[in-house]
């Protein structure tokens, strides 16, 4: 599944997973593939085993796209209570 690299390989539709972040074409949440890329399985072996539908740069998008939410993300620490 070849994608154009101006097109987002991740998207949002309130249609599809409630809104979850899925894999663009298809209804595969970032987060299941995530998963599979925490429990130590290879790019290769997550497309060739789980997910044919999807690419090894399909799955590296779902790495990048959380990586972009943590950068985003702002953190609000609470100043330490004294003792």
């Amino acid at each position: 599944m070849g994608m154009d690299p101006k097109e987002p390989r991740i998207v949002v539709d309130p249609r599809i997973h409630f809104g979850q972040p899925c894999v663009a074409g298809t209804r595969i949440p970032v987060y299941a593939v995530l998963e599979l890329v925490e429990a130590g399985i290879p790019f290769e072996e997550i497309v060739e085993r789980y997910y044919p539908e999807l690419t090894v740069e399909d799955v590296r998008a779902c790495v990048r796209y959380a990586a972009e939410l943590i950068k985003a993300e702002e953190i609000h620490l609470a100043e330490p209570t004294p003792s």
